[in-house]
């Protein structure tokens, strides 16, 4: 799974994004996505099974409405890292007006 806030990809995209929340009907819909799963949502389904842009997602995080976070899991000797994003309180008062 690709991250969307690692390493060098961050750094380009501070530089490149808006700062401030877009009130678009995207920019709803993210935030009431995420405000509708109280553990968050794997990264990859925004993107494929909604169609959010990475850099849509990212703005969200930046702007302080949404956040990452991982989660370790061990499975038959496995460890695997799960990125969720979840709303902040932030997030759910830009939905409110």
């Amino acid at each position: 799974m690709r991250s969307i806030l690692g390493g060098y990809r961050m750094t380009v995209l501070r530089s490149q994004l808006p700062r401030k929340p877009q009130s678009s009907p995207e920019w709803r819909q993210a935030l009431q996505l995420l405000a509708r799963n109280p553990r968050g949502t794997i990264e990859d389904v925004l993107e494929l099974g909604h169609g959010f842009s990475r850099e849509t997602l990212a703005t969200r995080v930046l702007n302080g409405l949404a956040m990452v976070m991982t989660e370790t899991l061990s499975l038959g000797g496995a460890t695997i890292k799960i990125e969720r994003m979840r709303i902040t309180d932030a997030g759910r008062r830009a939905i409110r007006g």
